[in-house]
């Protein structure tokens, strides 16, 4: 059994009151808690040492991602964060230094955007470090980003390059909060999802809670730097193309528009963030499915993204 099935099993049948505006299957919870304007986003997330970093890893990059984790699935709802919980579970022995530049990594962040740290837990975890995030956010009413909207005939984009974030993206990625609080004013975003897990898998929560399909184009794709450089080092790994899709912890946005917007939205783009890159790959279909288009061919996409416990 997979995370995904093991979700799906575990959520079936637990209880929910009318405060729960979307609950499990999307990036936050939704939540409207009497606020005329606002709902409010609820998100917990944990990185885990030997999972999403290593004991060698400077402590301020572990403080960074464990909250950027969290700050990420705000931005793929089109929110704001306002207010974070942390709770620290580690061994019995610890270096106090350590677990303090940890926070003082998490701390530089939160401050960053404007995130308040009001508070969590401590306590002991055999062997290993764990960090979880309880953050909150809001956003205006009935203007949360789903999964659930994407249309056949949108155009799908993606901010900026994919693949081979293991070599250094993953501990130092910057949450895309501006960028698509910027998109949900300016175009009509129909879904939209942060890629934690890699392209292939995260493009397939958007189709399945949308119940439609896409079309990529092969040569479209971004593929970062890292991803090429890492094919050509002395380590045998994936070809370029496919840790571009299936590389987990780019947290980049990925999203859909109307077709009619795609040309306006590029332009618009470069004006609005001229260092970040924007490219659209494909496009949303009424058959369910991802299929890549290259120069002469169409074939269909049969692997996925990073799962735990597959």
């Amino acid at each position: 059994m997979n995370e995904f099935e093991l979700i799906a099993r575990l959520t079936q049948s637990l209880p929910t009151n009318p405060s729960v505006v979307v609950g499990p299957g999307d990036d936050c919870a939704v939540l409207a808690l009497g606020a005329p304007d606002q709902w409010l986003l609820f998100k917990t997330d944990a990185a885990v040492e030997g999972v999403h970093f290593t004991r060698d890893t400077p402590p301020e990059k572990i403080g960074h991602k464990a909250l950027a984790r969290c700050l990420s699935d705000i931005a793929a709802m089109a929110g704001t964060p306002t207010v974070a919980l942390v709770t620290i579970a580690l061994p019995q022995k610890f270096d106090v230094k350590f677990i303090e530049t940890i926070y003082a990594g998490l701390t530089a962040l939160a401050q960053k955007h404007g995130v308040a740290i009001a508070g969590g837990e401590t306590t002991t975890n055999p062997d290993r470090i764990l960090i979880s995030i309880a953050l909150l956010g809001i956003v205006p009413r009935g203007k949360a980003v789903l999964r659930s909207g994407a249309k056949a005939g949108d155009a799908i984009f993606v901010t900026g390059e994919l693949g081979g974030s293991l070599a250094g993206k993953h501990l130092e990625f910057e949450p895309r909060l501006a960028e698509a609080r910027w998109l949900a004013e300016n175009f009509p975003v129909h879904a939209m999802i942060d890629l934690s897990d890699g392209l292939a898998g995260d493009l397939r929560h958007i189709l399945k809670a949308s119940r439609v399909g896409a079309e990529l184009l092969k040569s479209a794709i971004p593929i970062s730097r890292a991803a090429k450089s890492l094919a050509k080092g002395n380590t045998p790994t994936r070809p370029p193309f496919v840790a571009a899709l299936t590389d987990g912890e780019d947290f980049e946005l990925l999203f859909a528009v109307p077709g009619r917007h795609a040309v306006k939205l590029l332009d618009a783009w470069k004006r609005q963030f001229p260092g970040l890159r924007l490219s659209c790959i494909g496009k949303i279909t009424a058959d369910e499915g991802i299929t890549i288009r290259d120069k002469t061919r169409v074939q269909r996409l049969t692997s996925d993204g990073y799962v735990h416990f597959a």
